[in-house]
């Protein structure tokens, strides 16, 4: 069968293949319709170029990779003069390679979160003889809308900032337009040799009127750089037949036009943003990396990835997909079934992002709308969030455990033995942080008594490490549900100590990050400014 990247026929590729163009494919969540604020490339999902089919099943997994593809892409407020929302791009950016090895991530780790000019995925799986691999790499490629409005009369037009059109704000702003390429390959091809192929994307530009019924005529211009990038197969089994395979997905970014001085605005408009790649075939099962069978585990420890990493996908019962993810993930990752669409941000709750994104006022809104297409489909779906659906946000219990039933209704009712987990009713009987203790260099250390802080120097919170040296009162032990123990404490010179007690806002250390103070150290707490007591030695 041919070797080839399946979409547009007719693109020369290696050994008689066929490469698609990634203009022809689009990817991400559903995008509003197209009109004159609306960028003519924006997809309506992760559609596919002519002539790909539906069999590779990785719509199964579409839901979560839109979510990666656009995490980060606009954050609450959503407006343009947010200053969270003017340093773009945080994940999956492969940059020109002249300007990465300069300014990127010297140190390659599993987490997309620091820019390179390369992304590799090792991945084991069982394959049948015939088995044939398909990767889809997708990411979005950086375009830059312009307002402008005409000036005279020989079609010359000015770029503006901001332009309001009959009342309607129209601002100018950074975009991107999802982009994927699908390539499939038999993986005997492989195991003879590696292939690569290429997933850049063409440079272009568009314009769209924006329709005035006063005043100079007005536009948009969206404009895009190429993309050069190109994505290397290779298949080896490097504990011989027996063993498993291990396939290789690396995709580079080729671009030789940016240089190393260049500004980073500079160098994302040749970049990928987002990379990601998503596995599949058939005749292949897949292993997890982080919980790999016995057999796989030795080549587990073996296996490089480098500025991202793979996870099963899809259902929890096959192993025929894997996910290569920018952003850390678990095994078979899915959209919690409540959430009612992206928020582009994944560390914030649904419900109270939702709420504050409701309460935006009339003039915010207004911003967020003209700054994004994106940003004006979440104020749609906030505002019309039916009650129901905003009930279904404030909480969900998946993990419940059936009630025990006696075999007798006449037996009482016995509790096990040992220690009650702590999310059960009673788990937390017998600890009592403000008469708790525990043991710091031989000494009872309770409520009440006075420290000095030697936050570890490894380990410790950044904020932890500038208060070393300085002493303080402890206001309760605490046992976390993990086993541990931490000190809370409010610091002896600190002005508002007894406002931080009386409202509970504590520092917390570690029983190896502080040393007791004397045997007075049960003494009142000293007014602020005051010297410490001495140390015991």
């Amino acid at each position: 069968m041919d070797v080839g990247v399946k979409g547009a026929a007719g693109a020369g590729g290696p050994g008689g293949a066929r490469v698609d163009d990634p203009a022809q494919t689009t990817c991400g969540a559903p995008a509003p319709s197209a009109d004159a604020d609306t960028a003519a490339d924006a997809g309506t999902g992760c559609g596919r170029g002519p002539g790909d089919g539906s069999r590779d099943g990785f719509a199964q997994v579409r839901a979560v990779a839109d979510a990666i593809c656009y995490e980060g892409y606009l954050l609450y407020p959503y407006r343009r003069s947010s200053p969270k929302n003017r340093v773009r791009w945080q994940f999956g950016v492969l940059a020109p390679r002249a300007w990465a090895e300069v300014h990127g991530s010297g140190q390659p780790g599993v987490s997309g979160a620091a820019e390179s000019w390369y992304q590799q995925t090792h991945c084991l799986c069982d394959a049948a003889p015939d088995a044939v691999l398909r990767v889809r790499v997708r990411y979005l490629q950086a375009q830059y809308k312009s307002v402008q409005r005409r000036t005279g009369p020989d079609d010359t037009w000015q770029p503006v900032e901001a332009l309001d059109v009959d009342g309607e704000l129209h601002l100018s702003f950074e975009e991107a337009v999802p982009r994927e390429a699908d390539i499939e390959v038999p993986v005997a091809d492989l195991l003879a040799g590696q292939r690569s192929y290429p997933v850049g994307a063409p440079g272009g530009s568009d314009t769209a009127p924006l329709a005035t019924r006063s005043g100079p005529a007005a536009r948009t211009e969206r404009r895009r750089l190429p993309v050069r990038a190109r994505t290397t197969l290779r298949a080896e089994r490097p504990g011989g037949p027996a063993g498993p395979l291990r396939l290789t997905v690396r995709t580079e970014n080729t671009d030789g036009t940016v240089p190393a001085s260049a500004p980073r605005e500079e160098a994302l408009r040749s970049a990928l943003l987002a990379t990601h790649t998503l596995l599949g075939g058939d005749g292949l099962e897949f292993h997890s990396l982080i919980d790999p069978p016995a057999r796989a585990r030795p080549y587990a420890a073996d296996c490089r990835n480098e500025f991202t990493f793979p996870v099963l996908a899809g259902d929890e019962h096959v192993r025929s997909m894997m996910f290569s993810s920018p952003i850390l993930l678990d095994d078979h990752p899915r959209i919690a079934p409540e959430s009612p669409g992206d928020l582009h941000d994944a560390s914030e709750i649904d419900e109270i992002l939702s709420l504050r994104t409701f309460l935006l006022t009339d003039e915010e809104k207004r911003e967020a709308r003209a700054t994004d297409p994106r940003a004006a489909a979440i104020l749609d779906q906030v505002e019309n969030m039916p009650e129901e659906v905003l009930a279904g946000l404030h909480g969900t219990i998946r993990s419940l455990e059936p009630a025990a039933v006696p075999e007798s209704p006449a037996e009482p009712a016995t509790a096990p033995p040992g220690p009650v987990p702590w999310w059960q009713e009673s788990g937390d009987e017998g600890v009592s942080p403000t008469t708790d203790s525990v043991l710091v260099d031989g000494v009872p250390v309770r409520s009440g008594h006075r420290v000095r802080l030697r936050p570890r120097r490894r380990g410790a919170d950044a904020h932890d490490m500038f208060l070393a040296d300085r002493t303080a009162h402890v206001a309760g032990v605490f046992h976390d549900v993990d086993g541990s123990v931490h000190l809370a404490v409010t610091l002896d010179d600190d002005p508002a100590a007894e406002l931080h007690d009386w409202y509970g806002r504590y520092h917390y250390f570690r029983p190896d990050e502080v040393r007791p103070l004397s045997e007075g150290h049960r003494e009142a707490r000293p007014r602020a400014g005051s010297p410490p007591g001495g140390e015991a030695g």
